[in-house]
């Protein structure tokens, strides 16, 4: 076991993923002190929190704006202090969909098509057909998620997908599988395949139980896996990825993978998926929350 370390565990914040962050966070703090670290909690807001004297560390457990678009992260580094996951770029980059899928498609990583809008009551647009999905450009755990199957649903989506961003993300609708692969110390953990019992996987089959089934290892050939695996590892490079994050992958029915989107800071309730793609890898939640301090403890300083 590691020494006895002081972590400060950030927790909830100002985002609309506030309550899901709280989740993760009281996790994450139960499985550090089960290993015999001190804890602290702290419940970050905007320019009005301070860390306790003497932490060796930050496990960022927040997730949306502010905690996972790279504000926190520059904090902490102006603080000298070490913080978990991705650093200020990567995480600017990855909580930005178009952002990212620019850097996908720069190292030929496959993507879906896109178009983004920018106001409520633009028309649809020309040289499309539905279906179509349409996302906040800057949001997570499928805030604001919209799908368009047919054309007069098309002004309410656009709507209320604005509602949480200045600008919404417009993708194809991919017919398929839906995937999703943790990505740890650089090397992708097993396949988690998602399937909602009933419609798609929105925030409300995410996070209500028992909504949606997940088999972990994902059952596609060794061909596919790795094809899904290696774009998965694409995409976590593409943008710049360092320590771990989950990538989001969709595969057609020919096995192609299309990745989605990043993830640099993935829920960490002992339930979520990459706490579940680490169990299928034999590691176990509370190894994994050690891990993932140890990859932050191995820089000097914070970035």
């Amino acid at each position: 076991m590691s020494s006895p370390l002081k972590i400060a565990v950030m927790r909830g914040g100002p985002s609309a993923e506030r309550e899901v962050s709280l989740k993760t966070g009281a996790a994450v703090a139960q499985a550090l002190r089960s290993r015999g670290h001190e804890v602290v909690e702290v419940d970050p807001a905007p320019g009005r929190w301070e860390l306790p004297a003497g932490v060796d560390v930050a496990f960022l457990a927040l997730h949306g704006t502010y905690g996972e678009d790279g504000t926190i992260q520059r904090e902490l580094e102006n603080l000298g202090v070490r913080y978990t996951g991705c650093g200020v770029e990567a995480s600017r980059l990855a909580f930005d969909k178009v952002l990212t899928k620019q850097r996908c498609l720069d190292r030929q990583v496959p993507t879906a098509r896109y178009a983004v809008f920018h106001r409520a009551g633009e028309p649809w647009p020309a040289g499309w057909e539905p279906p179509v999905i349409l996302k906040p450009v800057r949001q997570g755990s499928s805030v604001g998620l919209q799908f368009v199957r047919q054309r007069d649903q098309w002004a309410a989506a656009l709507a209320g997908s604005l509602e949480y961003d200045r600008e919404a993300l417009m993708e194809e609708l991919i017919q398929g599988r839906e995937t999703t692969v943790g990505i740890l110390d650089g090397q992708a953990l097993p396949i988690v395949e998602v399937r909602p019992k009933h419609g798609a996987y929105d925030y409300g089959n995410k996070y209500t139980a028992g909504a949606t089934e997940y088999l972990c290892p994902a059952p596609f050939d060794a061909g596919v896996t790795a094809s899904i695996q290696a774009a998965a590892v694409g995409a976590f490079h593409a943008i710049g990825g360092r320590d771990y994050a989950r990538v989001d992958v969709m595969v057609r029915p020919s096995g192609e993978p299309v990745v989605l989107e990043v993830n640099t800071l993935p829920g960490m309730t002992e339930t979520s998926l990459f706490p579940k793609a680490a169990a299928a890898a034999g590691i176990s939640y509370s190894e994994l929350c050690q891990k993932m301090v140890d990859l932050a403890l191995r820089r000097r300083v914070a970035g």
